[in-house]
């Protein structure tokens, strides 16, 4: 029984063996071809992590794909120029320039110089009290200007424009006031209506040498101090006691 079907299945191996459809050096070819293609494979999948790992680090190091572009360049700004003056006041000349019109002035004397520059217009008062210091009477006299302008400058410093009502005499030809500008009481009343707080008025020096003296007025003693003849806008004298200067009193 062994033999029979040892031989049997001898008989049916032989039946079915089949020659092989490829020759040995074709089959070692296709090894080759796919080894090849392994490596290929390998070698793409390599290439793949190492730009992953490469987008990786760019994002952590540059803090994600949309980097802040640096910011653009300021264009240059060109400063604007100063505003021109409402007003101008020609202290060498003893005018005040404004809306086509020239209106005589008085002003500071040497000792009391009028503050020059830029100064703007702060508040508008119809009357206010001119302190001695004010006025420029050496004891303590007080003067009731109409028509009072209050001016001021960048530095903080202050002055005023109002009516000269102790010397009329003054305007145009001499200094009379204690820095502050004086005009007659129509010029005064004019300018306050002309003028708004808000308005610039430029005030300059030129011609300042060639000023005249101030000399001392009538009613107005050596000492520079108001007399009995001295006169107010309320056509009384000028009123004794110390005063709070202006911007104190209303109008």
């Amino acid at each position: 029984m062994s033999d029979e079907l040892t031989s049997d299945l001898r008989e049916l191996a032989a039946e079915g063996e089949r020659p092989p459809t490829l020759t040995g050096a074709e089959i070692r070819g296709r090894a080759v071809r796919r080894r090849r293609r392994r490596r290929t494979a390998l070698a793409a999948a390599g290439a793949s992590v190492a730009g992953a790992l490469a987008l990786v680090v760019a994002l952590s190091l540059g803090g994600g794909t949309d980097r802040e572009l640096p910011p653009a360049a300021s264009p240059t700004v060109t400063a604007s120029p100063p505003a021109t003056p409402d007003a101008t006041v020609d202290l060498g000349r003893r005018v005040l320039s404004v809306a086509g019109r020239q209106l005589p002035i008085t002003a500071g004397t040497v000792k009391t110089p009028t503050p020059t520059g830029r100064m703007t217009v702060l508040a508008k008062k119809a009357v206010d009290v001119l302190t001695a210091r004010d006025v420029g009477f050496s004891d303590k006299y007080d003067v009731k200007a109409p028509w009072v302008i209050q001016l001021g400058a960048s530095d903080g410093s202050e002055n005023f424009i109002a009516t000269m009502t102790y010397d009329e005499k003054a305007l145009g030809n001499y200094d009379r006031t204690g820095g502050w500008i004086g005009l007659r009481q129509a010029d005064a009343k004019w300018l306050y209506e002309q003028l708004s707080p808000g308005a610039v008025i430029d005030i300059e020096a030129s011609g300042a040498a060639d000023r005249t003296p101030s000399p001392t007025p009538t009613g107005v003693d050596g000492r520079g101090v108001a007399t009995a003849g001295s006169t107010g806008m309320d056509g009384g004298a000028a009123t004794a006691g110390t005063g709070t200067g202006p911007g104190t009193s209303g109008g």
